[in-house]
């Protein structure tokens, strides 16, 4: 099966002969068909169903001609298994009644057995791969983003208690951040193994933090995920949402692609001393907008970021259900045509 390289060739820094485009998100929320079966099956009904997950997954290819799949999963998923029971509620977001508050929370944890623990995950990967013509993108959440939630209790707007755990408990903080740290590196080395090309870590919510607690706080399990996954040999990929001011502590990470959120540019990005590839970064909000100004504001996204090799295009944040899927399809060939006549 011939595959379609363009995204993973702008991962490396490499020539293409158009800007690939991925949507986060793009599986799932906006699509009737995924709605129809969430008339009949929960998310986590879903992901425990291989062939289904893998429909999922590959629907928008099909639909909007992207050049990357991403495994439709949360990024809760592995978290279970280490002894952290997960409820996703609709309209809320995951939501744990035993939040980790205490040492002896943390030091109640487990660790994955992905072969045991998550094999529908990696069914889906294999069937995927059977399937898809372009590569298959699966992901993880970062240490931070999952001690939100674990400490939290749920979804949360000031990360309170989360910060109380990290200022006021150090060392059980670091505990906690080494066995997640381990649960991230099973989970992805497994998904890669069997057969995720690229690999992207969501740290959602770590621009509550400043650059000074991020150095001290999470850059050190981040650049030891990082590290131990550099020898599988697929690209890297990091994101988060409002971390403008984090993106040079991630540029220090043996990583290969930054992936931004509306508020910085990728020409900010690259005047700030970026030197990795980048991923982003349209305001998803911007789809419901006309399309004249879809394309404008699109235009200037691709421009900046075809100054450099390097440079993917995708939303800023999550696709949400609002979002037509006629305009994702429009969108997708625009940037198509529209960077192939600049790059050709």
């Amino acid at each position: 099966m011939t595959i379609n390289e363009e995204f993973l060739k702008a991962c490396r820094k490499e020539k293409n002969t158009h800007v690939p485009v991925w949507y986060m998100r793009q599986a799932g929320r906006s699509q009737p068909e995924y709605r129809k079966l969430k008339e009949k099956y929960s998310l986590f009904d879903i992901t425990h169903r291989p062939e289904i997950c893998a429909g999922v997954t590959k629907l928008p290819v099909d639909q909007h001609g992207v050049d990357a799949a991403i495994l439709y999963k949360d990024i809760m998923s592995p978290v279970p298994a280490i002894g952290v029971d997960v409820e996703i509620k609709s309209g809320i977001g995951p939501v744990i009644d035993k939040p980790v508050r205490k040492r002896k929370d943390v030091e109640r944890l487990g660790t994955i057995d992905p072969e045991k623990d998550v094999p529908y995950v990696l069914e889906t990967i294999k069937i995927l791969r059977q399937q898809l013509e372009v590569p298959l993108i699966t992901f993880a959440g970062a240490p931070f983003t999952l001690a939100s939630y674990m400490v939290e209790g749920g979804p949360s707007r000031d990360y309170h208690k989360t910060k109380q755990l990290m200022y006021s408990d150090p060392e059980s903080w670091f505990m906690l951040m080494d066995k997640l740290g381990d649960m991230t590196i099973s989970y992805a080395k497994a998904q890669i193994a069997a057969g995720a090309q690229a690999f992207q870590i969501f740290d959602s919510w770590v621009g509550a933090l400043n650059a000074a607690d991020y150095r001290k706080y999470i850059q050190p399990v981040m650049h030891r995920i990082f590290s131990s996954l550099r020898e599988e040999n697929v690209p890297l990929i990091l994101y988060g949402t409002g971390a403008r001011h984090l993106v040079m502590e991630w540029n220090e990470l043996p990583i290969d692609v930054i992936g931004l959120d509306w508020r910085i540019s990728p020409k900010e990005a690259r005047q700030m001393g970026v030197t990795k590839a980048l991923q982003g970064n349209l305001d998803p909000s911007l789809l419901l907008a006309p399309w004249e100004v879809i394309e404008a504001r699109t235009k200037e996204i691709l421009d900046e970021g075809m100054e450099e090799p390097g440079f993917i295009f995708n939303v800023g944040k999550g696709i949400f259900p609002e979002v037509n899927i006629a305009t994702l399809k429009q969108l997708t060939t625009f940037v198509h045509e529209y960077t192939s006549k600049k790059l050709g």
